[in-house]
């Protein structure tokens, strides 16, 4: 189920004295099964791009079509198309309202109608998603649990919805990080393992390099770069032009290939910075 978006502008307050254009004439393509990192410094237009992924917000001008149907042409089920597109605020334990965490869980599936087997289906597998055991969790008061446990909670109350497509914004804000740790790897095993296609806003480099596939750069409102992390990351002048900066293993590469080491200048996770030192330690002469 690809995403299209076709020069997409919004402007708030059209028209008002405090009218202000967020982006400006976005295009891309985000096909079936990507993990897609959108980071941008504050106010770069982050998250006024996502919400229009699945609706939240209508173009000023502009296309976005999911799996080939524009979601804003007249007439078009947008509720139904919502479905298929999830989006998880910032801070989702915020909107957290139900007794129970199962019933909160519950309560998007119940909403579209389903008989209460597929709706009990789909919490425990949500929640099984997102490592919390039924048994333990399930008749809890979500308000009782940490706040690690509430977010993911709040994240499994949209994954029940069995979207194809889970927007992301900001998903280990103000999580300690032990919090954040479980939160991404939780991430990450759900697109290897879930088929679903995730798209992640990010002001973390260090967090968006473990997981994302793609990079997508926003700057005042336009998409400025699209590419690998392994391509972007050792644009180091590009991302710090834009108030970004880069992994602490891309900052340790360029350190070491100062100090005269053998270490090429693409390398953007500690992993892959401790494999190719390994290599070269093997390969030196007291190796031998």
């Amino acid at each position: 189920m690809p995403i299209e978006v076709r020069h997409l502008t919004h402007t708030y307050s059209q028209g008002s004295a405090f009218q202000a254009t967020a982006i400006m004439d976005v295009n891309l393509t985000i096909q079936d099964g990507e993990f897609v990192g959108v980071i941008g410094h504050t106010g770069s237009g982050k998250s006024t791009l996502v919400q229009h992924l699945n609706g939240l917000l209508t173009p000023t001008s502009g296309q976005v079509l999911i799996d080939g149907e524009d979601m804003n042409q007249k007439g078009v089920d947008r509720r139904r198309i919502r479905q298929k597109v999830g989006l998880v605020f910032q801070y989702p334990e915020y909107q957290l309202f139900e007794e129970t965490v199962a019933k909160d869980i519950a309560f998007g599936p119940k909403n579209l109608g389903l008989p209460a087997d597929e709706v009990d289906r789909r919490v425990r597998r949500a929640m099984e998603w997102v490592h919390l055991d039924y048994d333990r969790y399930a008749q809890r008061s979500p308000f009782e649990l940490s706040g690690g446990q509430m977010r993911r909670v709040a994240i499994a109350g949209v994954l029940a919805m069995e979207s194809k497509v889970l927007i992301l914004d900001e998903p280990t804000a103000g999580l300690d990080p032990r919090g954040r740790d479980r939160i991404l790897d939780m991430v990450k095993q759900l697109h290897a393992q879930g088929g679903v296609t995730v798209i992640m806003v990010s002001h973390s480099m260090d967090d968006i390099s473990r997981l994302a596939t793609r990079l997508i750069v926003m700057n005042k409102g336009r998409l400025v770069a699209d590419g690998t992390p392994r391509e972007l990351f050792r644009q180091i002048g590009l991302m710090e032009s834009v108030g970004l900066g880069v992994p602490q293993a891309t900052k340790l590469c360029a350190l070491l290939r100062k100090r005269g080491i053998d270490i090429p200048d693409d390398l953007y996770t500690i992993d892959q910075v401790r494999e190719h030192l390994l290599r070269l330690w093997k390969e030196a002469p007291h190796a031998r």
